[in-house]
């Protein structure tokens, strides 16, 4: 019976039920039901309580940042600078939807976000200039599982607040993986285009004159997410501080700079705002009120002895786990997932010695490659839904970009110093 509240949310999940409402129903039947001496009151106060963390309030702040970034021209700046860098490029368009990608990482935060704003505005210029529908909705979801990683993603705050570790830390910690998960997709990008000859964009390779005259048109975005990193590393502001400059800063950019965000913009800004902080915060919230119950069962303890009965071996253990997340990648949307698992297997891993920051970026790389690939994959439907693509020619086209995805997961997992470099500098 103790565990019978997992298998409701699971019934629940793939019954098309919202994560957040699984996780409360769940939690409400266990502690109505199974173990009838809490009161309901108490449970209840634990949920509206959950909503009184102080850095929950930087979730917000970056999803409106992202929001009116793409109202002031900023991706537009930003696909020109890639296609100044990559357009040379064998599969040239290709290369800019990897590297552009790359670049929102610090601006839209959100993987569906970018994979359907690259899908209206880069595969119909892919379909023109030769490229297969489905290879083009393929490179566009895969590319997108980038943006999370790169600070200032959500998850990279939500996993700060569950493994109680420093969020500025999680931001330095997600450079890295960012840029190994954008230099395996070049590469197995290069491979596809060549055998199916697929041209560049440009006919040579940009001059420096050409590169920097863009670079100056773009620096403002590009500057923005490293302003973050370095105003958190000398301490002049909170995270959630952080995030408040940076809607300041991109509503200054949007209206002097570019001149292209319009006060007509706001309505939908803060539809966007509103609507993607609540989805966020309310599973946050489902998700606190369902941890008291595996705290109450002692579950997370059980988990974990049963993880280091199979092995004491760190990196066969980051192994176990990371072929775990791919399975439940696959059939749980990213942030689920992550809530879900985190509070399970970070006492596991920080027992055998393995720093929770390096397993942070572990997970949401983990995460991030299920939201590319079926059966539940978000940024798959996003993609497929937006650009009309059958989802078994997509399947078919993303497998080795999957592929390239799982090496970068192979190199962040056992390299960790790589990851720990910028981490360890704060």
């Amino acid at each position: 019976m103790a565990y019978l509240p997992i298998v409701l949310v699971l019934v629940l999940y793939f019954s098309s039920i919202p994560i957040a409402f699984a996780l409360l129903a769940a939690a409400l039947l266990y502690f109505g039901f199974i173990n009838v001496g809490m009161p309901t009151d108490l449970i209840l106060q634990k949920f509206v309580s959950g909503t009184g963390s102080f850095p929950l309030l930087a979730i917000p702040f970056f999803i409106m940042a992202g929001s009116i970034m793409n109202y002031s021209g900023i991706s537009n700046k930003l696909m020109s600078f890639a296609e100044v860098l990559t357009g040379h490029m064998t599969g040239g368009l290709a290369q800019v939807n990897v590297v552009l990608s790359t670049l929102m990482g610090g601006i839209s935060g959100s993987a569906n976000a970018d994979a359907a704003m690259q899908s209206k505005m880069l595969v119909p210029e892919m379909e023109k200039r030769g490229y297969s529908r489905a290879f083009s909705a393929a490179i566009t979801a895969s590319s997108s599982a980038i943006s999370p990683v790169i600070p200032p993603g959500i998850d990279l705050i939500i996993y700060a607040l569950i493994a109680n570790v420093s969020v500025a830390k999680m931001f330095a910690a997600g450079y890295m993986p960012g840029l190994i998960m954008c230099s395996c997709l070049m590469i197995t990008v290069g491979f596809i285009s060549k055998k199916r000859k697929y041209l560049p964009t440009r006919e040579k390779r940009a001059t420096l004159i050409e590169i920097l005259k863009q670079l100056k048109e773009s620096i403002w975005s590009l500057l923005l997410p490293f302003g973050v990193i370095l105003g958190l590393r000398f301490g002049m502001f909170t995270p959630t501080e952080a995030g408040a400059i940076a809607v300041l800063i991109t509503i200054l950019i949007g209206f002097f700079v570019y001149k292209e965000l319009k006060i007509s913009h706001f309505k939908a800004i803060i539809k966007d705002t509103i609507y993607g902080s609540g989805t966020v915060v309310l599973i946050i919230v489902s998700a606190s009120v369902f941890g008291y119950y595996m705290s109450w069962e002692r579950i997370p303890q059980a988990i974990s002895n049963g993880l280091m009965g199979l092995t004491t071996d760190k990196w066969v253990m980051l192994l176990i786990i990371n072929l775990l997340l791919l399975v439940m990648g696959m059939f749980l949307e990213g942030g689920a997932a992550l809530i879900i698992i985190a509070p399970l297997v970070v006492p596991v891993i920080v027992g055998l010695g393995v720093d929770p920051v390096h397993f942070g970026a572990i997970a949401i790389v983990n995460i991030m490659i299920g939201g590319v690939t079926p059966p539940f994959g978000s940024m798959m439907f996003t993609t497929c839904s937006i650009t009309k693509t059958p989802v078994n020619e997509f399947v078919k086209e993303s497998l080795p970009l999957i592929g390239a995805l799982i090496v970068a997961l192979i190199i962040v997992t056992f390299f960790p110093a790589l990851i720990l470099f910028l981490p360890n500098l704060m």
